[in-house]
């Protein structure tokens, strides 16, 4: 899934790190204004990097990130400093999605102009992995492999697919939730805890919707925004499918994907979807509203949910999603974000110093945590109280161990590939037919997988 800030409205990237109330945004989605950019990019991809190690405890570097998650590693700082007192820290706020084009830009220019420390989406890392060869420094000289399995499932390999060269080092990841109106589903009749599959949950949302008129949750249907696919995304990956698979094959049309899209389309056709054409303005009204009773939305979405609805503490729960098949996996790693070190920069060393006192530290982590509720990657800071108190606006619940369940259950590693934002484009314009017009699933995606296979030259699966 996806996530965007000031001027333009959030989606799930933007959302990331508005600052302040937006704190418990989680990052890696889908903007794809640079992504887009990148993929553009014509050359021999050789960046002509030329950086070099340096010293590990000494050097001046500079990191970019933006709003929220660049104030947490700003406030590290200090710390930091206390053992390395010889290495400058600089965090500059670039922005998001401003800081896509310009890591874009630096890439495509051999590296000219780029921070020592690059803060990247899960969505943006293979692209620019994969356009410019040596544009980011393999982390795995510096020591990165040592960290292998402190990390959530599925996270080493997607920063280290062939399991030598690292890179980047996992930040934040995000689960896969079903915030849900208890109270809705109460006077509904409907035993949320017992929904064990999606058909389970279409059928309680038809005696939702009759015994409430609330529906069972909203979808951007004209897709007006990159992120209307955010659901669609996240039945897949409940399935252990994407778009790619890991060899890079396109699956647009995989039995899952179609399922997937089936279970949308008969939601849709029962009349449970509302329509949130307009984006995140129209996300936030409709939970302003009430118009739905499930929010399917990452570990970030419930700072979202306490900060616009206050008064309705005690009225909402969290649980992981159901199952697409009976049985099946009800936990995914839904969106992710990294710190990697630029190719070109003169102090990578000092730069990994950085990166690995932020990210592998457990008390870094739950200092981000309290400050902007970005939820770790490292599975080790969750031994802290802060994830095991329960939380009054969610009726108690200690919805911290509902997603650190998530996050030791296995996840396969997710495969964006450079052409992720073509990828989601085609996604978006099928969920559009099938929801908008009454098309059909398997038609539109055997249909979007062609297209794409005829955009990017890739091998589809089917």
């Amino acid at each position: 899934m996806t996530d965007q800030q000031s001027g333009r409205q959030p989606g799930r990237r933007q959302v990331l790190r508005g600052g302040g109330a937006l704190a418990a945004a989680g990052l890696g989605g889908l903007g794809l204004t640079g992504l887009a950019t990148l993929t553009g990019c014509s050359g021999s991809g050789d960046t002509g990097a030329g950086g070099s190690a340096g010293d590990p405890r000494k050097g001046r570097i500079t990191v970019w990130s933006w709003q929220g998650p660049a104030a947490e590693l700003k406030a590290l700082i200090p710390e930091f400093n206390k053992t390395y007192p010889d290495i400058q820290v600089t965090v500059e706020d670039i922005g998001n999605p401003a800081i896509w084009d310009k890591i874009t830009a630096g890439l495509a220019a051999g590296g000219q102009g780029l921070a020592d420390v690059l803060h990247i989406g899960v969505d943006y890392l293979p692209g620019y992995v994969e356009r410019f060869p040596g544009g980011l420094a393999d982390l795995a000289p510096l020591g990165a492999t040592a960290h292998k399995d402190a990390f959530a499932a599925g996270l080493w390999q997607t920063v280290s697919p062939d399991g030598k060269r690292v890179n980047a080092l996992p930040w934040e990841a995000n689960s896969a939730g079903f915030y849900y109106r208890a109270d809705l589903f109460e006077k509904a009749g409907v035993d949320v805890g017992a929904l064990q599959t999606w058909d389970e949950t279409i059928e309680a949302g038809k005696q939702l919707k009759a015994r409430t008129g609330a529906h069972l949750l909203g979808i951007d249907k004209p897709a007006s925004q990159p992120d209307a696919a955010n659901f669609f995304q996240m039945l897949l990956q409940l399935q252990g499918a994407f778009y790619f698979d890991l060899e890079g094959r396109i699956t647009l049309d995989s039995p899952e994907a179609v399922r997937a899209m089936t279970l949308i389309k008969t939601m849709n056709d029962a009349g449970l979807v509302s329509n949130l054409a307009g984006g995140w303005n129209a996300l936030m009204s409709s939970l302003k509203r009430g118009t739905a009773a499930v929010l399917p939305w990452p570990t970030w979405f419930g700072g979202i949910i306490e900060e616009q609805v206050p008064g309705e503490a005690g009225k909402w729960k969290v649980r992981l999603p159901p199952a697409v098949r009976r049985g099946g996996p009800t936990a995914a790693t839904v969106n992710s974000t990294h710190l990697a070190v630029a190719g070109s920069s003169k102090h990578q060393a000092a730069a990994w110093s950085f990166v690995e006192f932020a990210l592998t530290r457990p008390a870094s982590q739950v200092r981000i945590y309290r400050g902007k509720g970005i939820a770790p990657a490292l599975l080790k800071a969750y031994d802290d109280s802060v994830f095991h108190e329960p939380s009054a606006f969610f009726s108690g619940q200690r919805k911290g161990e509902i997603f650190l369940d998530a996050l030791k259950a296995p996840s396969p590693a997710v495969n964006y590939t450079a052409d992720y934002a073509r990828a989601l484009k085609l996604v978006t314009d099928a969920q559009s037919k099938v929801l908008l017009k009454g098309a059909d699933p398997a038609k539109v995606l055997a249909e979007a997988a062609s297209e794409l296979a005829r955009q990017t030259g890739r091998k589809n699966v089917r």
